[in-house]
């Protein structure tokens, strides 16, 4: 009897020890983390009609919860309980409440997992204890590769027009002109095709009619996408710039965490771990060089990669007046149903040029990519000529 109340107070005084305790307290914080992320996940592949996206899920849901596994066995250790349920809803809250369709919930969840990084990494920076900081080490590999798979997984959620994905991707990866002048051209091409087609329908091809529209559509078209191509070189070159102050600042206030998120990268690459360091302590000798691996590697961006505003703009109002000037070319010289004949003639052939030269920037066959585009261009030359000949009757 005697035993059993004096154990009792120890008991008492051991858990009111271990709710104080911070590495204990922030232990059990990581297991409630990870166990609302395996949730969130399975929740997400029961979703899934897509059997190798359900697959991905399912074992983002498994690594999730070994990680929590090891978290708990963590806390074992240290003669802490586990707790018994978990309150750690951020991702799943985040995550109901994010609008949009399947693309938009990958993408969150995506910043989820990067805010994660955060946390633990900072951890790593706090804590001392060896074996935490080993479970850590391999939890933040696993953080960063879910982070990539998440990026991959949005890329191929059909949320964005893969020829637009791709021919940016293009230029933005290579600092080419070629991806730029691709998607001009198939712009241009598509919107004036549109245009003159309409408009043929409605006017039984009155060249008049035709050419005005026409030419109003292309120089609309090309002084929209020579801005837009501006723009957006200006602000990748912005965002470049805004990500190396923003890695400067963090390398001065703590270069020891800016070297050991380097090593990861470099771990998650494949390198040895004996050898990520020596790389880290290598790149950091020359700060320069070490800010620009670090945009790099973890923003995917590079300076040689960027390209030039005036050259972009430039090269996407040149290639979209010229997609944008083919399919009203034979108005020139004809008029009425000829016209209109040679016009899809030329536009469709036009359309399978560009699709082919989408083999230059992708890995499908010049053949069946041109096919796939004059199907498109040919589907929407007959809408549009078929609404434009309703309208006609309308007298609109």
């Amino acid at each position: 009897m005697t035993s059993t109340l004096t154990a009792q107070p120890e008991a008492t005084m051991n858990d009111r020890a271990h709710r104080n305790d911070p590495l204990i307290r922030t232990l059990q914080a990581d297991w409630a983390l990870e166990m609302d992320g395996a949730e969130m996940y399975q929740a997400l592949a029961e979703r899934q009609r897509i059997p190798e996206r359900k697959a991905i899920f399912e074992k983002l849901s498994a690594i999730e919860r070994k990680h929590a596994d090891q978290w708990a066995r963590r806390l074992r250790e240290q003669g802490a309980e586990v707790p018994a349920f978990h309150s750690g809803k951020a991702h799943a809250t985040r995550i109901a409440g994010t609008p949009g369709g399947m693309g938009e919930i990958i993408q969150a969840i995506e910043a989820e997992e990067r805010r994660d990084v955060a946390y633990y990494l900072k951890q790593l920076r706090e804590f001392e204890d060896e074996a935490t900081r080993a479970i850590l080490r391999e939890v933040v590999l696993d953080e960063f590769a879910h982070a990539h798979i998440l990026r991959r997984l949005y890329v191929q959620s059909g949320d964005r027009s893969a020829l637009d994905y791709l021919l940016r991707r293009q230029r933005g990866s290579t600092g080419s002109w070629v991806g730029d002048a691709i998607y001009g051209i198939n712009d241009g091409l598509g919107a004036i095709f549109g245009i003159v087609s309409g408009v043929s329908g409605a006017t039984l091809g009155d060249s008049r009619f035709v050419l005005l529209a026409g030419m109003a559509g292309m120089i609309a078209s090309a002084l929209s996408m020579g801005s837009g191509a501006y723009l957006a070189a200006k602000s990748e070159r912005e965002i470049y710039e805004a990500a190396l102050h923003r890695e400067r600042e963090a390398l001065e206030s703590s270069p020891e965490a800016a070297r050991e998120e380097l090593a990861i990268f470099y771990q998650l690459k494949g390198v040895p771990e004996r050898d990520v360091a020596k790389i880290a302590e290598y790149l950091a000798a020359d700060p320069d060089q070490f800010l620009r691996t670090m945009a790099a590697e973890k923003l995917n961006l590079s300076e040689e990669a960027l390209g030039t505003p005036v050259a972009s703009a430039v090269t996407g109002s040149v290639s979209t007046a010229i997609g944008a000037f083919i399919p009203i070319i034979p108005f020139f010289f004809m008029s009425g149903v000829p016209a209109i004949v040679a016009a899809a003639i030329v536009s469709l052939a036009a359309h399978f040029a560009v699709g082919a030269a989408k083999s230059l920037v992708t890995v499908r066959s010049w053949w069946s990519s041109g096919m796939e585009m004059t199907l498109v261009g040919a589907v929407e030359g007959i809408a549009t000529y078929l609404i434009g000949i309703g309208l006609g009757h309308m007298g609109v």
